[in-house]
C-alpha cells in the first residue's frame, strides 16, 4: 500500500480565596494522581470531524486539545484523517521538508509516575524511505524512529516521572515521501515505576 506525497498548504475576601484556592489545588491534585484517568484531550483525534469523509484529501486542519508548531508548510500536514486505529479518524502527519511538531501540555504532579501510550504508522516504502518521528515529555527529546518502513498501527509506551505540576507532551514528524500516522494518545498516573523509565522506547542521538 503506497501513498503519494500530497502538498497542501491555529479578590474576594481572604478566606474566600483561601476556600477557593484549596478547591482548584484539591482538585488539581486529584486530576493529576487518580490512577486510570485519561490526562489528554482528544488523543483519538475524534474530536473534530473531517470535511468530507469520503475523500481523505480533503482534510479538517484543526485538532482540537493540540498546539502546531513548525515550518506552516510542514504544519499544514498536521491534520486528522480517515485512517485510524481505533474510531474513525487519525492523525495524519504529512509534513516532509522539515521537523513540525504538536503538542498538548497536561497537569501533573512533581515525583508521581506516569505512562504515556501511544500508536504509531507509517506508509513508506523502500526505496522512497525518508521519514523521523520523535516523542518529547517535558521538553526532553526521550525517542526517535528513523526511516520507518511501512507498519501498521503499533503501539508504543513511555514512562516517565513528572518534575512540575505541567508536562508537556510532544511529538515531532517529517516523512519525504508518503504519510507518518499517529492514534490512541494516552497519559495516565500510574501507581508505581513501571519497567524501565522510558518503556520500550529508544532514546533520540539528538541528529535532526
Amino acid at each position: 500500500m503506497k501513498f503519494t506525497k500530497k502538498l497542501s498548504i491555529i479578590v474576594c475576601s481572604l478566606t474566600t480565596a483561601f476556600l477557593h484556592t484549596a478547591v482548584i489545588t484539591n482538585t488539581y491534585k486529584s486530576a493529576a494522581q487518580a490512577e486510570g484517568q485519561e490526562l489528554i484531550i482528544n488523543g483519538g483525534f475524534e474530536y473534530d470531524s473531517l470535511v468530507d469523509p469520503n475523500n481523505p484529501d480533503t482534510t479538517n486542519p484543526n485538532v482540537t486539545g493540540w498546539v502546531k508548531s513548525g515550518d506552516p508548510i510542514d504544519t499544514s500536514g498536521i491534520k486528522i484523517d480517515n485512517f485510524p486505529n481505533t474510531g474513525k479518524q487519525g492523525l495524519s502527519l504529512g509534513g516532509f521538508s522539515a521537523i513540525s511538531y504538536i503538542s498538548q501540555t497536561i497537569p501533573t504532579l512533581p515525583g508521581q509516575h506516569y505512562k504515556l501510550t501511544y500508536y504509531f504508522a507509517s506508509t513508506e516504502e523502500a526505496p522512497d524511505l525518508k521519514n523521523k518521528f520523535k516523542v518529547f515529555v517535558g521538553g526532553k527529546n526521550v525517542s526517535v524512529k528513523k526511516n520507518t518502513p511501512y507498519q501498521a498501527y503499533t503501539q508504543y509506551t513511555l514512562n516517565f516521572k513528572a518534575k512540575g505540576r505541567s508536562t508537556e507532551i510532544k511529538f515531532g514528524s517529517k516523512a519525504k515521501y508518503a504519510f507518518l500516522y499517529l492514534d490512541d494518545v494516552s497519559v495516565k498516573a500510574t501507581p508505581l515505576h513501571q519497567g524501565k523509565k522510558y518503556g520500550n522506547e529508544v532514546i533520540d542521538d539528538g541528529d535532526e
